[in-house]
């Protein structure tokens, strides 16, 4: 009698090479965020939002020293979150993408709406326990 569901042999299969394509995303994924894991690399990310920057502005607004930050740009361009540019004598830098921005903001709204829902749960934590 037919369930109505199809028998193991008739379900459709992935493509050859599915599993491989999607440990290849998961793997780029977590260098991606691997590349966001550095509070430097966020801060650049969250000024270039405005736009793009010369390096010198953007040395100037991190506040870390040149060596330093032009380590933090080269692991972003190498992930290709970051491009550069020259313009004279003068690098920018710039986002790839608009959706790496839109990463980042998101990123900021999350750590946002978490904290407010901790804060409530300790306030309302102290309210459970004040009438016991």
């Amino acid at each position: 009698m037919p369930s109505g569901r199809p028998s193991p042999c008739c379900r459709r299969r992935a493509a050859p090479g599915a599993t491989e394509v999607a440990a290849h995303l998961h793997h780029a994924t977590a260098e991606l965020f691997r590349a966001l894991g550095h509070p430097v690399r966020i801060r650049v990310l969250d000024l270039l939002q405005d736009g793009p920057r010369p390096g010198h502005q953007l040395l100037a607004e991190v506040g870390i020293d040149a060596s330093s930050l032009s380590h933090q740009l080269a692991v972003l361009r190498r992930c290709g979150i970051v491009r550069s540019s020259r313009e004279g004598s003068t690098v920018l830098y710039a986002l790839s993408s608009l959706a790496v921005g839109e990463l980042v903001r998101l990123a900021g709204d999350t750590l946002a709406s978490t904290a407010d829902e901790r804060a409530m749960m300790v306030t309302d934590g102290r309210r459970g326990t004040a009438g016991a």
